[in-house]
């Protein structure tokens, strides 16, 4: 079971599902929200997501398919837990570094590489995309 929160400790949440699958995104937007290099997105349905502490704050955003996205937040330290695209569908993503066990990016896929830093090395074999894979 993957368990998570902020950085603070004032949100706590747990999944009860296995990845559908993980993503490693090279967009302007994710290195800008996870002041990185990259963002991990880790996808699971959203039933499966139970918040046992806390309450996120949302901040919603366009996004480069046309979709909203909510984005929550801890209001107190103000890490990023999870993303839901409005409408919600059947799948959300949780953010890798609110994981407490570290997510394995061995099968990760990479999404907009177009934008990946130089320098950033992408494995051998690793499935890739441009942009979105929509």
């Amino acid at each position: 079971m993957l368990t998570g929160g902020c950085q603070c400790g004032a949100l706590r949440y747990r999944v009860g599902a296995d990845p559908v699958r993980v993503y490693v995104c090279h967009c302007t937007e994710c290195r800008a929200q996870s002041s990185s290099a990259f963002g991990i997105s880790v996808i699971v349905p959203p039933a499966a997501v139970i918040l046992e502490k806390g309450q996120p704050r949302i901040w919603q955003r366009d996004t480069a398919s046309g979709k909203v996205l909510a984005c929550a937040f801890c209001g107190d330290c103000g890490s990023r837990v999870w993303h839901v695209n409005e409408p919600a569908g059947a799948e959300m993503s949780i953010k890798g570094g609110s994981l407490d066990q570290p997510v394995d990016l061995s099968a990760a896929m990479h999404i907009w590489t177009i934008s990946a830093l130089p320098g950033v090395v992408i494995p051998d074999g690793a499935v890739q995309w441009e942009r979105d894979h929509d």
